[in-house]
């Protein structure tokens, strides 16, 4: 019996594990599934991580030793190399690694942390053969950072997520050539700071609203078509662009890794593909939590180390009894915001509510209705979904219990 297993030994596994610490809980155990802490951070090595949590810039592997050398020096316990199978809605854990084979534990409290993985080509249905030269950019990013390998001369990437970004950025500073960064929606799935250093800052075009629709080549990548679309992101007939290139990366979309979490029969929103929790992390299974990339996809590791601390918090609350006044109010979201973290309320407290928008507003401001009263406003000058924004509200909004709707409203010109 364990007080509290961490599944996932990354920023969000290792910054939980470390307030639960800090919060009175000793019994702690942290599953790794690979060979060393620290996640996909291992892989990041370039900076901009830590500007919100240290004030300065840290690259991933700086990141990850941070939180690392406070895990081993508060003496938290950690299985590396070990793989977890199964979890039930009672917290009884199956895992396996290559020394003990495979085992069981039982926890009282468990928090999820398994980060997310990336969309593939299978999911994307493009025609043409299926020649070497094509990769997710993550994987191409693992290949380049920590392998040695270049996996192309001549790139053309689909998708224009964060990691397809950075990746251009580096495949250029590599040596090769990026002819284009293809993205299918009429704006930029990543941040505006990554689409100036890594594409403005090195002359990569970007061409928005449009996509591959084929690739050729058989026993290597010899170019793609690329095609604009129209607004029902239907490829425009004589639009066709041949690109020649021996590589395609992809960057359309990350998946958080949620398997266990149906194998324990938690409940899933449709929109984030993560559990559905209230403003504590805590699931619809009692005494399991869920953190960082697996409830949802954030922007900052920043904001997944914050995320995580409160899961950390909270398994804490939950192991010592602790856990206070219970309301049930549901945030409410329509077509403008995609949606929100938490999408309850169980408790009256000061809460932060993160959410995406469904496309780019300018001029607009955030507003909270209950019923029909303007409770809360926010103005900003642009919201765009590649962006990921937050408000907080302040407990005495919560007073009479009643679900909140979240809306943008674009300013009247």
């Amino acid at each position: 019996m364990k007080d509290l297993v961490i599944i996932g030994g990354g920023p969000a596994g290792m910054s939980a594990a470390i307030r639960a610490y800090n919060r009175g809980v000793r019994d702690i155990l942290i599953l790794e599934r690979d060979s060393a802490l620290g996640g996909i951070l291992q892989q990041c090595i370039h900076d901009g991580f830590g500007l919100h949590k240290f004030g300065e810039g840290l690259t991933g592997p700086e990141y990850a030793a941070r939180y690392e050398e406070q895990v081993k020096a508060l003496g938290i316990a950690y299985k590396l190399s070990t793989m977890v199978l199964d979890i039930t809605e009672d917290k009884v854990i199956t895992a396996t690694n290559s020394e003990e084979g495979i085992f069981q534990i039982k926890a009282r409290a468990v928090i999820l942390a398994m980060g997310c993985r990336e969309r593939s080509k299978g999911a994307l249905n493009i025609p043409g053969t299926r020649p070497a030269g094509i990769y997710s950019a993550g994987t191409a990013q693992k290949l380049v950072n920590l392998e040695g390998y270049m996996p192309g001369k001549s790139v053309v990437i689909l998708g224009s997520g964060d990691i397809g970004l950075i990746m251009a950025r580096r495949m250029t500073m590599e040596g090769a050539k990026v002819k284009a960064v293809c993205e299918l929606m009429p704006y930029s799935g990543g941040l505006a700071r990554n689409i100036e250093q890594c594409l403005n800052d090195f002359d990569i075009p970007l061409k928005l609203s449009h996509t591959v629709v084929q690739i050729h080549g058989r026993e290597r990548v010899e170019g793609v078509t690329v095609m604009k679309v129209d607004t029902d992101r239907k490829p425009i007939v004589g639009t066709e662009d041949y690109i020649e290139c021996d590589t395609l990366l992809l960057s359309v979309g990350l998946i958080p890794e949620n398997e266990l979490s149906k194998s324990a029969n938690i409940l899933l929103d449709k929109t984030t593909a993560g559990a559905v929790v209230d403003q504590d992390r805590h699931t619809s299974c009692e005494g399991i939590f869920a953190c960082g990339n697996v409830l949802h996809v954030h922007d900052l590791v920043d904001y997944v180390s914050e995320e995580a601390e409160i899961a950390g918090e909270s398994a804490a609350a939950y192991l010592q009894n602790r856990n206070g006044e219970n309301i049930n109010i549901q945030i409410k979201t329509d077509g403008k915001i995609r949606y929100t973290v938490p999408q309850r309320i169980t408790k009256r407290k000061d809460i932060t509510v993160y959410f995406r928008v469904s496309a780019v507003f300018r001029n607009a401001k955030i507003c909270v209705y209950e019923g029909e009263s303007l409770v809360f406003f926010k103005k900003k000058v642009k919201l765009a979904p590649g962006e990921m924004e937050s408000i907080s509200l302040s407990e005495s909004l919560l007073k009479d219990g009643k679900d909140l709707y979240f809306t943008v409203e674009e300013a009247k010109v």
